[in-house]
């Protein structure tokens, strides 16, 4: 498996969830939280092809995403990457909720309590909502592999 530290994002431990809620929760338009999903996801390093090799292809979303991850004692690292802009803001903000936490974490959680707590959940349209559950579905397989 490969290093975290190779698809190295600034996700959970630079930016954190209470960065997040001091960067969204005065924001009031959705125009003004779309613009900051945009600068998070520009955030966001591309993957190389090896590591999206490495990572799973999420089945359901709107634009191609990947996301993989490492196990280093009980906590996951993951890392993760969209063609789209948007969508890699949502990455962004899924993989601050979700970084460093342990398997036993992630599946008594819900990976995306975070984006209704933001606001970020109820202006998605169908098929972005529906790419989002995929991922978050996603990070749960991750978590049930690593209890494994």
């Amino acid at each position: 498996m490969t290093s975290s530290a190779l698809a190295g994002h600034p996700f959970g431990s630079v930016i954190t969830e209470d960065t997040l809620r001091q960067t969204f929760l005065p924001l009031t338009q959705w125009e003004d939280k779309y613009r900051q999903l945009i600068m998070l996801g520009k955030q966001l390093p591309a993957l190389s092809d090896d590591l999206k090799a490495q990572a799973r292809e999420i089945p359901g979303c709107e634009n191609r995403v990947w996301l993989g991850f490492t196990q280093s004692g009980d906590k996951l690292h993951f890392y993760g990457d969209s063609e789209g802009r948007i969508v890699r803001g949502l990455l962004a903000v899924l993989l601050t909720a979700v970084e460093g936490k342990s398997a036993a974490q992630l599946l008594g959680g819900d990976p995306l309590a975070l984006f209704a707590e933001l606001g970020l959940r109820d202006q998605l349209s169908a098929s972005r909502s529906q790419g989002l559950a995929a991922i978050s579905e996603a990070v749960q397989e991750a978590a049930r592999q690593a209890q494994a």
